[in-house]
């Protein structure tokens, strides 16, 4: 081998090494992730987005936290209104599965005009859906918990905080989407960012506004949903600041000749977001109905699950890190006419996801109690959320396997498929199941925690089947 291919190989060493990446990772790179190291792209990627969806997640965990030092009508309160609010992150992910998907393709075609085209159109439909989702929201918060069974003192706490849940929904939607964008051009730094701001000030404001420390007012249960409002609306003009304003050589930026309207691109956009927002409206809305069935068993069992479940998601959105790595590197990847590359992306993150979320599902079984005891030590709400955890825990490994497995076909653009896996998996079976085995078998909260986890287990198998057969690699975005 000649001189300078022993230095080139000296390079490339150096630049892939543990500290090089994950300097990236933090800081940023300018790195073409069709190319080189598949392990260290799926690193500078996931790490950044890890740390974004953990910010996403301690949102919710910080409102559980101080929420329940209310009592548990207040938690119940938060978790009825955040199982309509799960709505409105179906649509937000929708929407970002259309962009990151859109985008990465874009960049993976070296076409950053073509990106910035596509985040822009992206932005005009996110101000629509919000105003959509926004009127209803407000006018019928009362209605829509009755109707989810929150008891009457539950719908008297709860109706103030729904409204402004619902009526700035916006700051939900564009904390999704722009930082989608982000992600399908590469730059996931930015979008951690983005939510290490919206979360720290999340965190500093959720105390002062439900206990009413020094000047700030006492809300209660609905000064949780005001500290959360304007830590999310923060965070959404940085983000914008950075799409729109800076101009320091990112990756995508948009401008004003990128706005000019293009119904071709816009129809296009509403064709691959409309099929994600249905998928995840189908998956998000399952988790309506399971709050229906729990709540058939009083507000003790509620509290517990919901307890129970927002440790849950934590993790899951920790794992979804990987998960949005892997489908930005599948959509550049087959951009750049590699899909060989986009499927062996595919398999690492999969496997790696799957080992990360198997070893937290062990530890689930094996501590939920002490888990569910940081959040409340009223016997009976710890008792549910143990069973909770500890029971959905045990499908934990499958579904980081398939979670991975499905992103990825958002990230090629075929949203068509995860849309018939969940349809199947969570309303013909989880659904159904969950009854069966709660109220037939009268297994109570445990038969639906049961449900949960078996379909945990049975999209990841499915999903892993289908994704072998490669359609998703001639989808056209």
């Amino acid at each position: 081998m000649s001189f300078d291919g022993v230095r080139q190989l000296a390079a490339a060493d150096e630049k892939n090494s543990f500290l090089s990446v994950l300097g990236e990772a933090f800081r940023g790179t300018d790195r073409d992730f069709t190319k080189g190291s598949i392990l260290a792209g799926l690193t500078i990627l996931a790490i950044p987005m890890t740390l974004e969806m953990g910010m996403e997640a301690v949102f919710a965990i910080v409102d559980t936290f101080f929420v329940a030092k209310l009592g548990a009508e207040s938690v119940a309160v938060v978790g009825f209104t955040e199982s309509i609010i799960a709505l409105v992150y179906a649509v937000a992910v929708g929407l970002s599965i259309g962009a990151t998907a859109t985008v990465a393709r874009r960049i993976g075609e070296k076409d950053p005009e073509g990106a910035a085209r596509a985040a822009a159109h992206m932005i005009y439909l996110g101000v629509i859906v919000s105003i959509a989702m926004a009127l209803p929201g407000v006018v019928y918060a009362a209605e829509i918990l009755t109707l989810l069974g929150a008891e009457p003192a539950v719908v008297e706490l709860g109706t103030p905080f729904m409204q402004i849940m619902m009526g700035t929904n916006a700051v939900i939607v564009f904390l999704f989407l722009l930082n989608a964008i982000f992600r399908g051009a590469g730059d996931a730094a930015i979008a951690m960012r983005v939510l290490i701001i919206a979360n720290g000030l999340n965190i500093v404001l959720d105390p002062l506004f439900i206990f009413g420390i020094a000047f700030f007012p006492e809300l209660g249960v609905t000064g949780a949903a005001v500290a959360t409002v304007i830590g999310r609306g923060i965070g959404v003009a940085y983000a914008a600041w950075a799409l729109f304003m800076r101009d320091n050589g990112g990756r995508i930026e948009i401008r004003r000749h990128h706005w000019r309207f293009d119904p071709r691109l816009t129809w296009s956009l509403i064709r691959i977001s409309s099929v994600a927002v249905l998928q995840f409206l189908i998956s998000t809305a399952t988790w309506s109905v399971i709050v229906v069935l729990i709540a058939g068993f009083g507000s003790l069992a509620m509290a517990g699950y919901q307890i129970g479940l927002r440790v849950i998601i934590f993790i899951i959105l920790l794992a979804a890190g990987i998960q949005n790595a892997a489908a930005t590197l599948v959509g550049q990847n087959l951009g750049a006419g590699n899909p060989e590359r986009a499927e062996r992306t595919v398999w690492i993150a999969g496997g790696i996801n799957a080992a990360l979320l198997g070893t937290i599902g062990l530890v689930f079984v094996l501590f939920a109690e002490s888990v569910i005891g940081i959040f409340t030590t009223e016997p009976a709400v710890v008792e549910y959320g143990k069973d909770c955890l500890r029971i959905i825990g045990y499908g934990y490994a499958f579904y980081g396997l398939g979670m991975v497995m499905e992103s990825s076909f958002n990230g090629a653009g075929d949203t068509v498929t995860p849309t018939y896996l969940n349809f199947f998996v969570f309303w013909m079976f989880e659904i159904p199941l969950a009854y069966v085995l709660a109220y037939r078998f009268e297994m109570g909260p445990q038969g639906v925690f049961w449900a949960i986890s078996i379909a945990f287990s049975m999209l990841a198998v499915v999903s892993a089947l289908l994704f072998r057969r490669g359609k998703w690699k001639k989808q056209v975005v």
